[in-house]
């Protein structure tokens, strides 16, 4: 199998993975709608950000980070020159992949808690 062929399988895997994780974060994002914003802080911790919008409008925001670690690969042929046989190889270097997702919840005011009303879907490669 080719270099070229093995590429295109991985990418193949890849996106087929992607789609049928398409929805995810955002399948558990609608959940918090209706709930005291604190859930999600007891969920995920503290927002990164939080924004004022406008009258008891307030906008949660997380931030993550993934770094993913792809690795290289060496493959190799043997050519015929008319020198004789040769093995030619090639080499991929691997490399870090570094992803930045936000998460967003809106919120209205309700007293003294603030309630999620909606949410912002996430980049689909943060699905």
């Amino acid at each position: 199998m080719s270099s070229d062929t093995i590429r295109a399988a991985y990418a193949a895997a890849a996106l087929a993975s992607t789609t049928l994780l398409v929805g995810c974060a955002s399948d558990i994002m609608k959940n918090y709608v209706g709930r005291p914003v604190e859930d999600v802080i007891i969920d995920y911790g503290p927002p990164s950000t939080v924004l004022e919008l406008g009258r008891d409008e307030r906008a949660y925001q997380w931030r993550k980070v993934s770094t993913d670690v792809v690795a290289g690969s060496t493959s190799g042929e043997i050519k015929n020159t008319w020198r004789g046989a040769r093995y030619e190889e090639t080499v991929t270097p691997g490399y870090v992949q570094e992803r930045e997702c936000f998460y967003t919840f809106y919120a209205r005011g309700g007293g003294k808690d603030w309630y999620v009303t909606s949410f912002r879907k996430p980049r689909l490669e943060c699905e």
